[in-house]
């Protein structure tokens, strides 16, 4: 038992310790100092001694039926969507759309923030030079277009094999 405690931990080794903390944590067997404390141990341990002592005073995790955490529900089955007909340049799934809205109302969001705030600069500086919303937007509206394509796309593909079958 002894050597065992010698030999060296790998890194799978002190992940499986940091779990146990951050579930002891949860529990509320740690406070957030002390689980920062024994995390910052755990990752610096070279021996599984070394990580036998940082958890060596907490039980394993407690059964979901003793535990005073409640187990998540299972998320109950998405209803069917009816489907829409679709329209030109719209997207033939509706989930679909949800998915681009989630892309792209973000980006629309932040573009509401930004050219307002440059609008106002250049109206107050009386001349418009530089248009720096483009330098954020630009890139960031090039990689949601892509995702976007690249979305639509597959949706495509899927809904020819689906007609396929």
């Amino acid at each position: 038992m002894d050597g065992q405690r010698k030999m060296r931990a790998a890194d799978r080794d002190r992940e499986a310790v940091a779990e146990r903390l951050r579930v002891a944590l949860e529990e509320g067997r740690l406070g957030l100092h002390e689980y920062d404390e024994r995390l910052a141990r755990a990752y610096g341990a070279r021996t599984y001694g070394e990580l036998d002592e940082v958890v060596a005073d907490l039980p394993g995790p407690a059964p979901a039926e003793r535990s005073a955490l409640a187990p998540a529900a299972p998320n109950p089955p998405a209803a069917p969507v009816a489907p829409s007909h679709p329209v030109a340049g719209d997207p033939e799934v509706p989930e679909t759309r949800s998915r681009l809205l989630g892309l792209w109302l973000p980006w629309l969001r932040v573009a509401a923030i930004l050219v307002p705030i440059w609008l106002i600069g250049a109206v107050a500086s009386g001349h418009a030079a530089g248009v720096w919303p483009l330098w954020v937007l630009g890139p960031w509206g090039g990689l949601v277009l892509m995702q976007s394509v690249g979305l639509i796309g597959a949706d495509r593909g899927r809904k020819r094999c689906d007609r396929r079958r």
